[in-house]
């Protein structure tokens, strides 16, 4: 099953966000992050049900060499991304957004 991926105006700000500080902190750090975001996105992309479930129906992914978290909701039709955050982020930040 292939559904599609669409980033919520909230986590596609968290995406900035992340971007723009791992840049700061070393060149080309942040390009490495959207680069195993994108691979993320595709396994969910592919296999939606892939990451377990963290609260109610939302689910949860951490990226690969580094320490943030894609929170998902699979929708018959759609796979919302709600978050992309610090995994020592208070789940009340994201949560908030379900």
């Amino acid at each position: 099953m292939s559904l599609p991926v669409i980033l919520r105006p909230e986590a596609e700000s968290d995406v900035q966000e992340i971007y723009e500080s791992l840049e700061q902190t070393r060149e080309r750090l942040g390009n490495k992050f959207l680069t195993r975001l994108r691979e993320m996105l595709e396994r969910i992309e592919s296999f939606p049900e892939i990451y377990g479930v963290v609260w109610q129906d939302v689910r949860a992914g951490r990226l690969k060499k580094f320490r943030y978290v894609v929170y998902y909701v699979v929708f018959p039709d759609r796979i919302e991304i709600i978050a992309v955050m610090h995994g020592a982020r208070r789940s009340s930040t994201w949560r908030s957004r379900r």
